[in-house]
């Protein structure tokens, strides 16, 4: 028998297995990852493109106007004779800007046009929101950021909605301009009768802003319930609207803006003779609500509001 023939093709396979493997390992192979180098800021990880466009273009792209939902009050002129609002609520406008939100002190009011802001801050976490409402004739939207306010130079984990309300929902939030709070010292401590006032240790404080065509209020309500009591309603109203569009957001909150046991807390405070008393150490409040001048009509040489 002749082995030579059979010798001859056991060598050629076996020299041709490492060319098949080859072959069979490029078919198989997955396509590298499509994304930003390592160590790329997540800011700049978001809009990393793929492939890269050429780098002038990159500049030169006309940018997307926001919408509506995301910026209602947007485009608008400065009249002549009138200003954009003083507010003192104590949150600078870069701060705003690394939340993802119009500053506030960059907004143009006009009419009966209303912004209710609030601000809440956990004692026992760095999980922070803002949630702002904005009241425009008939229509309402509705703002809403969460993210971990430490440890980073931008916000953590920041997740946010942008959504306009029902219809009929305008009504709800002007009642609240006239609440008495509005009026009441900025920073308050609960008294009751003959006793001193208590220490926060855990809860979250609130940060609340009323912005109209005449000015603005700022109050803040620690984690007293007591305290925070006095603006159950706007709590109720301001984070309530929020809800049911973001499930990360909604679990800040546990799905639900229930503030009635802050309620039953003040009116427990004032049925006893207490008092919301100022903080001896808080700023006073800025001039009243009063009408800003008329403004003319929109004219050619109008300024516009600085873009962010």
């Amino acid at each position: 028998m002749n082995l030579r023939p059979a010798l001859l093709g056991l060598a050629i396979l076996t020299l041709a297995a490492p060319a098949q493997a080859q072959l069979f390992g490029l078919l198989n192979r997955k396509p590298a990852p499509v994304g930003p180098p390592p160590g790329t800021p997540p800011a700049e990880a978001e809009i990393w493109p793929y492939p890269a466009p050429d780098p002038q273009s990159w500049w030169d792209e006309k940018r997307l106007a926001a919408e509506e939902a995301a910026d209602p009050l947007g485009g608008r002129r400065i009249r002549r004779g009138e200003r954009l609002p003083a507010v003192d609520s104590g949150v600078e406008a870069s701060t705003y800007r690394l939340w993802g939100l119009m500053p506030l002190q960059w907004q143009l009011l006009r009419g009966d046009e209303m912004i209710l802001e609030v601000w809440s801050r956990p004692t026992a976490s760095v999980r922070q929101t803002v949630t702002r409402v904005v009241v425009k004739g008939d229509e309402v939207f509705v703002q809403a950021r969460a993210g971990l306010a430490c440890c980073e130079a931008g916000i953590g984990r920041r997740v946010g909605l942008d959504a306009k309300l029902p219809a009929g929902s305008a009504d709800r939030f002007r009642a609240l301009r006239g609440q008495p709070m509005w009026n009441s010292p900025r920073d308050a401590i609960a008294l009751e009768p003959g006793s001193a006032a208590g220490v926060c240790v855990e809860g979250s404080s609130y940060d609340l802003t009323l912005l109209v065509a005449g000015g603005s209020r700022t109050i803040r309500r620690a984690c007293d319930l007591a305290e925070v009591g006095e603006a159950a309603d706007a709590l109720e109203a301001v984070i309530g609207a929020a809800l049911g569009h973001e499930p990360r957001f909604d679990v800040v909150f546990r799905g639900s803006a229930d503030f009635s046991a802050a309620r039953r807390a003040y009116q427990g405070l004032i049925a006893a003779g207490g008092a919301l008393k100022p903080d001896p150490d808080a700023r006073p409040q800025p001039p009243g609500l009063e009408p800003l001048p008329q403004a003319e009509p929109d004219t050619p040489m109008g300024s516009s509001i600085p873009n962010p």
